[in-house]
């Protein structure tokens, strides 16, 4: 899988994190390096310990580190679980979580396949 194939498997948008990047090498780079962010766990163990600030905080380093990289999805549902994690827990964040824990999934498995490919 090329980078390419890698966006278009996390629903993302290739060309618009190129253009603020520039270079693939660059886009690389720095998605690999999202496998070693500890933002997504932290926003787990948050919300098992019931600590909605700091899953708040957790789910919007998500949703930045996801816009810089346009990771569009997985953007989209962390942005939306964190507006909801805005004012505590609630209903509404319930449902965002499992959204945002399949996306994530869906990133990270492109992600995987992306460095499976480069590293064979």
């Amino acid at each position: 899988m090329n980078l390419k194939e890698c966006y278009a498997a996390l629903e993302g948008d290739y060309e618009d994190v190129l253009s603020r990047l520039r270079t693939e090498k660059l886009v690389q780079k720095f998605v690999l390096k999202f496998l070693n962010d500890k933002s997504y766990d932290l926003l787990c163990s948050s919300l098992e310990a019931g600590d909605y600030t700091e899953a708040f905080r957790a789910a919007h380093t998500i949703k930045g580190v996801c816009q810089n990289l346009s990771f569009t999805r997985l953007y989209e549902s962390s942005h939306d679980l964190t507006e909801a994690l805005r004012s505590g827990w609630s209903d509404a964040a319930a449902g965002l979580v499992e959204r945002v824990k399949a996306d994530y999934k869906q990133v990270t498995a492109a992600i995987e396949e992306l460095q499976k490919g480069l590293e064979g």
